[in-house]
C-alpha cells in the first residue's frame, strides 16, 4: 500500500490519518512512500475501527427511531 492511498482511505489528509491511527501528522510525513507491513497493519486496523464505529452509530440511530 502506498502512503498516499493510506492517507486517502483515512480521511484524505495527514491530520485525519494521524488522528485515526493515534499518531502525529509529523509521524505520517515520515512514512515511506511504500508502507511497511507493520504500517499497513495499523492502517487496516484503523479502517476496521472506523467501520465498527459507523456501524454502531447507525444501529444506535435506528434504535432511537425504532
Amino acid at each position: 500500500m502506498l502512503k498516499t492511498q493510506a492517507i486517502e482511505l483515512l480521511g484524505g489528509t495527514a491530520k485525519s490519518a494521524a488522528a485515526a491511527i493515534g499518531v502525529t501528522s509529523q509521524a505520517i510525513s515520515g512514512w515511506p512512500d511504500q508502507l511497511t507491513p507493520a504500517l499497513r497493519d495499523r492502517v487496516q486496523a484503523a479502517l476496521y475501527r472506523q467501520k465498527q464505529q459507523r456501524t454502531k452509530a447507525r444501529k444506535t440511530k435506528e434504535a432511537a427511531h425504532g
